[in-house]
């Protein structure tokens, strides 16, 4: 391999644990048809056509279920602002941990909230919100993001542009709180 080839494709073969990639879902797209686990492995749920039952609803997606910044400030901090929207939770975590982790955090259930597993990325991976983590949380894992869902489309996108931080993607700046 030459050292120009090395040089120009590797940045774009990888992605940092915190650099940003162009995202591939944008406002106006339709939800991508894939399959995610609610509770168990037994009880797949077709996300898109979840959010096609309501005229408005909410997608986050967190790095990791129990970490730190997802625990402490990100979703309770949507679990608080109550926007009364149904609100879906996704993770690249199995759903036991999902489930597990959904119930530990006071006040979700009843804010209508629904914790998703991706275990396997797909749904991560066709809305181009993967990164590179395996150094950190052992494999690869979704972008912070929030997707605001109108009759099963996107309507806006937000991302951290660390993948990771909670600035852009908190219930204040997202529903300006």
């Amino acid at each position: 391999m030459s050292a120009l080839f090395r040089r120009c494709a590797a940045p774009l073969a990888r992605r940092s644990f915190h650099s940003s990639t162009p995202l591939a879902i944008k406002a106006g797209e339709s939800f991508p048809e894939i399959s995610v686990f609610e509770d168990s492995p037994g009880n797949s749920v077709s996300l898109a056509q979840e959010l096609k039952k309501h005229s408005k609803a909410i997608v986050i997606g967190v790095p990791a279920a129990y970490s730190p910044a997802c625990s402490s400030t990100h979703i309770p901090g949507w679990i608080k602002a109550n926007s009364g929207l149904p609100t879906y939770v996704v993770s690249v975590n199995d759903p036991f941990v999902m489930k597990a982790w959904g119930l530990s955090l006071p006040g979700s259930k009843d804010a209508g909230f629904r914790f998703m597993a991706d275990s396997s990325g797909a749904l991560t991976r066709a809305l181009d919100m993967e990164f590179d983590s395996a150094a950190i949380f052992g494999n690869n894992r979704g972008k912070r993001y929030v997707l605001t869902v109108e009759n099963g489309k996107v309507a806006k996108v937000f991302v951290e542009p660390d993948n990771t931080g909670v600035k852009e993607t908190t219930a204040k700046a997202v529903l300006g709180l």
